[in-house]
């Protein structure tokens, strides 16, 4: 009998979730109002009781309980991020090459540019020193690139970066440091990093704002939906606004005050990127499990990394404190194989395993390579780690035969092709 496939993630979900959805349609208030406000303000109490959980010794920043502001994506988040930043026309925001396109496209809406910055040598993360290089030229008037000896690219103010928790394992800090000693807002891409604990908080945290996703391959997810956390209260209110078209007053505000209900002003340009309740609701119980959630992806990765450590061909990802196991980017010598890594993925895709790549360079997407006029070889370590990437399933609720499937199916291949 042919076993069922296992596909590359799945969410966890139970009675629960299902009873709060039904709570919230039977309620009659579906769009933002108690259910979401009471997700922030839990989301906030569990961000700050991590923070002071994993602080040894002094801590790296101040422990009180951050804003959070939830929204109906990462996407609207990091949008949200950038324009409470001052981020506007012609200024320019620092990414790394390896991260997926809603990193780079947010500086688009408002007018920014995307410069890419390569990964580190054997990491997914950008690299501190080409950061450094690249922020250097842009504060001297040069262009952002330089190739075969030729400047070249957009030059401009570096208005932000946007360091990327890759794979649930925090950036070095030295990345926030360096964009901070140039006067760059740093907005961190902690779309990957939840519950991502190191010392003095959670990735996320650390920045001037960070941004968190509950998409749904997320550790917690409520389907589509992401948090904005930050530190300041102003900046907190400037970002409410923004997320419900300008508008000084909150839906939920408004239909519940018996003092004019129907009266709002429009105080500036913003956008509908609110979080429904239907979706805090679900959220809430998905908070709930997030230390279960987490220990079930943390003990696959754990038989991953013991199955794999071992094999010629395989490098298992790097880990450290603080690593939330969203992904296991595994990475295929493909010099001691005599297939590619595109075909390694059919053959466990016809496997019955799900398989992925995170992420294709965005350097080397069309519409980016020929709007800054890139080539593939302009981020070399980006596109060594691209080419031999493969994302295996892991997700809460693989069980422990799906596991040993996945590894059996994984070295049989290594055998069959080995050359």
């Amino acid at each position: 009998m042919e076993a069922e496939p296992i596909p590359f993630a799945r969410p966890f979900f139970g009675r629960e979730e299902e009873e709060a959805a039904i709570r919230v349609l039977r309620s009659g208030w579906l769009t933002t109002g108690k259910e979401t406000l009471a997700f922030e303000g839990e989301f906030a109490d569990f961000l700050a009781g991590a923070a002071v959980s994993a602080a040894a010794g002094p801590p790296a920043v101040p422990l009180e309980k951050p804003f959070c502001l939830a929204v109906n994506s990462a996407t609207s988040g990091l949008h949200l991020a950038l324009a409470a930043s001052g981020v506007g026309h012609g200024d320019l925001v620092l990414v790394p090459s390896y991260t997926f396109v809603s990193t780079a496209e947010t500086a688009l809406y408002l007018g920014a540019e995307p410069v890419f910055v390569d990964v580190a040598p054997g990491s997914f993360h950008m690299d501190t020193g080409a950061l450094e290089e690249t922020l250097t030229r842009l504060a001297s008037g040069l262009p952002a690139y330089r190739r075969r000896g030729k400047d070249f690219g957009p030059r401009g103010k570096a208005a932000a970066v946007i360091p990327v928790h890759f794979g649930g394992l925090p950036c070095p800090m030295t990345v926030l440091e360096t964009a901070r000693r140039f006067g760059a807002a740093v907005i961190e891409d902690a779309a990957h990093a939840f519950p991502s604990r190191v010392e003095g908080g959670c990735a996320g945290t650390f920045g001037d704002m960070g941004v968190f996703s509950f998409y749904a391959t997320k550790t917690i997810t409520t389907g589509e939906g992401g948090m904005v956390v930050c530190r300041n209260g102003e900046t907190a209110e400037h970002i409410r606004a923004l997320r419900s078209h300008g508008i000084d007053r909150a839906v939920w505000n408004r239909y519940t005050d018996t003092k004019a209900p129907w009266y709002y002003e429009v105080t500036e340009q913003g956008y509908k990127y609110n979080l429904p309740d239907i979706l805090g609701a679900v959220g809430r119980v998905q908070l709930s499990r997030a230390e279960t959630l987490l220990a079930m992806r943390e003990a696959t990765a754990r038989r991953y990394d013991q199955a794999f450590g071992n094999e010629e061909a395989l490098t298992i990802p790097p880990t450290g404190q603080g690593d939330a196991r969203h992904l296991y980017p595994l990475r295929l010598d493909t010099g001691k194989l005599s297939v590619s890594r595109d075909v390694f993925i059919e053959k466990l895709q016809e496997r019955g395993i799900g398989a992925s790549v995170h992420f294709i360079p965005l350097h080397s997407m069309p519409y980016y390579r020929e709007r800054q006029n890139l080539e593939e070889g302009d981020f070399p370590r980006t596109m060594e780690s691209y080419r031999r990437e493969i994302s295996l399933p892991l997700w809460p609720g693989m069980t422990e035969a799906m596991t040993e499937r996945v590894i059996r199916m994984v070295k049989a291949l290594i055998r069959e092709y080995n050359k």
